[in-house]
């Protein structure tokens, strides 16, 4: 089954949704009458491809076309193919895979050597040139982002290579945070934004291929803004995390990092504070065992006091009091459900 969502400006759809199941026994009779394809969709390009197995086959591509680009959300069962080249598949484009679960193979059908072979296991990335022809394998259950981007812009850069590292790299994060922003915003952007989203994602592109950014740019200031606050969410815990571990992780300077917040409602040290008192409130919604103390702990606050300081001028009640409310709060809908 597949879907497509209209372009409110009354242009092109921007987005495709791609997600069908095959059942095992129907494999298993174009395996025997020796059928090929692969399923397809309105608007999403795929490449002759082929599920492994006889059981039921999945896949799920959520398809993002920014301007002559496209983002990717892609799950999908064990599948086999070829791209690129002889294939007829996204040809003069650049392709970028970021590997979240699962592996993805790619081989050169056309070189016999092991280095032709590169497997990006869940963790890893892989940037190559589809011009050439590529043999592929996905394995189980594997979900990825996938950026096809306009060869000409990156074919200086990347030239016959194929770039591969750390999907948790600076540059990647980066890249992957402008992806999300995009992906939240397709809908809303007017053609002008269209064009300087995707001028923005070429530059990351790049940067990834480079292993660093311009922090000078002013078009990667939103992105540097969305990935520095994703990784506040991951070292919330952290008693070190300030904005110069943020700014070392990703690869910018302290004052790049600052500027990348000047157009946003809050400072990154005012980001940081704001969600640990938000994980704070939480768990104290949630209940349990914790402690004020505990949870001041937890969540990096100097100790009980300061965080009931910091909580009561942010919404209005001590931790105490917060915590006692939503218990009566959820005794009162418990006995609701009685009646």
């Amino acid at each position: 089954m597949s879907a497509g969502y209209d372009d409110p400006s009354g242009g092109p759809r921007r987005r495709y949704l791609l997600d069908v199941t095959i059942p095992g026994p129907m494999l298993a009779e174009a395996d025997a009458s020796g059928a090929g394809g692969s399923p397809g969709a309105d608007g999403i390009p795929l490449p002759p491809c082929r599920p492994v197995g006889t059981d039921d086959y999945r896949a799920r591509i959520a398809h993002s076309k920014v301007d002559d680009a496209i983002i990717e959300e892609l799950f999908s069962d064990a599948l086999a193919g070829g791209t690129g080249g002889a294939y007829d598949h996204h040809t003069d484009r650049i392709v970028l895979h970021v590997v979240l679960r699962g592996q993805w193979l790619f081989e050169r059908p056309d070189q016999q050597s092991a280095a032709a072979g590169v497997a990006v296991p869940a963790g890893r990335f892989a940037m190559r040139n589809n011009d050439r022809s590529w043999r592929f394998e996905i394995g189980p259950r594997t979900t990825a982002k996938v950026f096809v981007l306009p060869a000409a812009d990156l074919r200086p850069h990347i030239g016959s290579r194929v770039v591969t590292g750390a999907a948790d790299a600076a540059e990647v994060r980066l890249l992957m945070a402008h992806a999300r922003m995009i992906e939240a915003t397709l809908d809303d952007l007017s053609p002008a934004g269209l064009q300087t989203a995707r001028a923005a994602l070429v530059e990351l592109a790049k940067g990834v291929l480079a292993r660093g950014v311009d922090g000078d740019e002013p078009l990667l200031a939103p992105a540097l803004a969305q990935a520095a606050k994703d990784l506040v969410d991951d070292l919330l815990t952290r008693p070190d995390l300030a904005p110069a571990v943020l700014a070392r992780n990703l690869n910018v300077s302290v004052r790049t990092l600052h500027r990348a917040f000047a157009d946003t409602d809050e400072s990154v040290t005012a980001y940081i504070r704001r969600r640990r008192l938000e994980r704070a409130r939480l768990d104290l919604a949630t209940g349990g065992s914790p402690s004020v103390s505990e949870i001041a702990a937890r969540w990096q606050f100097t100790d009980a006091s300061h965080l009931a300081r910091v909580f009561k001028a942010r919404y209005g009640q001590t931790p105490t009091q917060f915590a006692r409310s939503t218990r009566l709060s959820h005794a009162e809908a418990d006995e609701h459900k009685d009646y």
